[in-house]
């Protein structure tokens, strides 16, 4: 026990070496122990590099070793909850998505308390498009963590995701009370807050956002956008091309400031943009849907 705490301490901390060399102490210690092995799982996978999204490395020989010995952990004691989550983590990450939501959920059921399981349950449901089914183990995880702003935000998105944007809103309320001085709380307040309708109190909260961090991109685009809905034109294109001139690659960001420009009447910048927007996301439809009125247009003024 003593190896195995100073193990996730040295984890949380970002000493991988001297979290490896602690777990496979306690590993050596009870060697029919699952702890260590997921503790060692963890540090294998922290190690690999490999980012943690559905289907990010779905080659990864790696983290196919790191599942192998997690499915010997699982073997060592069915009911540890702990593995079966850690082990689901790495399953979505190789692409495995119907294993992986099968380990998530047995851990979930092994432990109703677990905040993070049942978190962990709704973001991988989300990833895979089914949102609604998410929304219950993440309403879950946020009333056992209340407190947590993680928890909360990963429900807010979820909510917005699946267009109840109210109940995201509020759930962005929770969070940004709960950390008032975190840029993201306030950006995706201001976000929920512009798809709620609620777009003067969403340019406050995107202000607060940009002051706390000047250097998020996505926060400048959603700034544009909401003053755009206000026919402040000029602040809307100022905002956008500020966020692109920090994120070239913020595909949004460029949809929104071509938007801008072409109700401001700057057609040929307008269509710049959107040109620019399609090279970095050519499968988004409001990109080639804002082409087209720009060829009505120009159509009709040739007429």
């Amino acid at each position: 026990d003593v190896a195995l705490a100073d193990g996730d301490a040295a984890f949380a901390a970002g000493n991988l070496d001297l979290a490896g060399a602690r777990y496979g102490a306690a590993a050596r210690l009870a060697a029919r122990d699952p702890a260590p092995k997921v503790g060692l799982a963890r540090v294998a996978r922290a190690r690999a590099g490999e980012a943690d999204e559905i289907a990010a490395a779905p080659g990864s020989a790696a983290l196919v070793a790191v599942a192998r010995d997690l499915r010997a952990a699982v073997q060592l004691d069915p009911r540890y909850a702990p593995a079966r989550l850690e082990l689901g983590a790495v399953l979505l990450m190789l692409g495995r998505a119907d294993e992986a939501l099968a380990s998530l959920r047995k851990a979930v059921e092994l432990d109703r308390r677990d905040a993070s399981a049942a978190s962990s349950l709704g973001v991988a449901l989300v990833g895979v498009g089914r949102v609604d089914e998410a929304l219950e183990p993440l309403r879950r995880a946020a009333d056992l963590a209340p407190r947590s702003v993680a928890l909360r935000t990963n429900l807010g998105t979820a909510l917005l995701v699946a267009g109840r944007t109210t109940e995201a809103r509020a759930a962005f309320e929770v969070a940004a009370a709960l950390a008032p001085g975190v840029a993201r709380t306030h950006g995706d307040l201001g976000a929920a807050l512009v798809a709620d309708g609620e777009v003067d109190r969403a340019v406050v909260e995107l202000r607060r956002a940009i002051e706390l961090d000047p250097s998020r991109a996505m926060f400048r685009s959603h700034l544009g956008y909401a003053l755009a809905l206000r026919h402040d034109l000029g602040g809307a294109i100022a905002a956008c091309r500020e966020a692109v001139r920090l994120d070239p690659k913020l595909g949004s960001a460029w949809i929104n400031l071509g938007t801008a420009l072409a109700k401001h009447g700057e057609l040929g910048d307008a269509r710049r943009a959107f040109e620019r927007a399609l090279e970095l996301s050519p499968d988004d439809p409001r990109v080639r849907s804002n082409l087209g009125e720009l060829d009505a247009l120009d159509a009709a003024r040739a007429r």
